[in-house]
């Protein structure tokens, strides 16, 4: 048992960096000033990246859109 765990390490901890690389991207970017949350607040999709699996792949690909900022 112990020996299969250290068998799939080598490519269990890069997916694990990855998916929380993606996690941390997706945060910083819902909180940038020029992005507006899509159908939910920004705290409730704070709450989905944060803590449901693959939350991050639902807001990148559906809880996002720009705002485009005229100073005219």
């Amino acid at each position: 048992m112990m020996e299969d765990i250290v068998a799939i390490l080598p490519i269990l901890i890069p997916l694990l960096i990855v998916e929380l690389a993606f996690r941390l991207y997706s945060l910083i970017d819902l909180f940038k000033p020029h992005r507006e949350s899509v159908i939910l607040s920004k705290t409730v999709w704070a709450f989905i990246i944060g803590l449901v699996n693959f939350g991050w792949v639902v807001y990148l690909l559906a809880g996002r859109k720009d705002v485009t900022l005229n100073d005219s």
